[in-house]
């Protein structure tokens, strides 16, 4: 038996965003965005006599996936959430993955000319001088993770707690070289 939990969005939206934040990993107005910037994407139009799902409950289904991994990311585990088949599961993932794909530009830029000279200031100054041109740079800060990892999940524990890794990434500097 299937009993969809996603009528509760619209309350959690409204009454409980804490609750609404952990099923699908975003705050109710960045989900109403992410949904009008994607909405009109031609790979959300059908011509058959199946109807698709409603963008919005696609939207679900895919931030409820991509934002759990372990046993909560299995696809039976998001159809048996959603009310919907497992097949159901993968082609809204893969429907969400294509739109958002499609709008890397709009989403994903680089900084003007005015953020990337301050942002190089910012890097001089706090940094090493010939730093400068890292203005891209990840300074090794620690991303949490949602869980302990399935495999060597000690080696990830921080002394802060948390389960995280810490990246170092410097794009600016490493094409100065180039």
């Amino acid at each position: 038996m299937r009993a969809s939990q996603l009528q509760l969005l619209e309350h959690f939206a409204v009454h409980r965003p804490l609750l609404f934040r952990k099923r699908l990993r975003v705050d109710p107005d960045i989900f109403d965005r992410i949904l009008n910037q994607i909405s009109d994407h031609t790979v959300f139009q059908n011509r058959s006599n199946n109807p698709q799902l409603p963008i919005a409950i696609q939207l679900a289904i895919f931030l409820n996936r991509v934002g759990h991994y372990g046993n909560a990311i299995s696809p039976e585990y998001v159809a048996e959430w959603a009310g919907v088949s497992v097949g159901t599961v993968f082609n809204c993932t893969h429907r969400v993955m294509v739109a958002l794909l499609d709008q890397h530009d709009t989403f994903i830029r680089f900084p003007d000319a005015v953020d990337a000279e301050r942002s190089k200031a910012y890097c001089e100054e706090r940094t090493c001088p010939i730093w400068r041109n890292g203005y891209l740079a990840v300074d090794g800060s620690a991303v949490n993770l949602f869980e302990k990892p399935g495999f060597h999940g000690q080696d990830f524990y921080d002394r802060k707690s948390n389960y995280s890794l810490n990246c170092q990434v410097n794009i600016s500097y490493l094409f100065h070289f180039l």
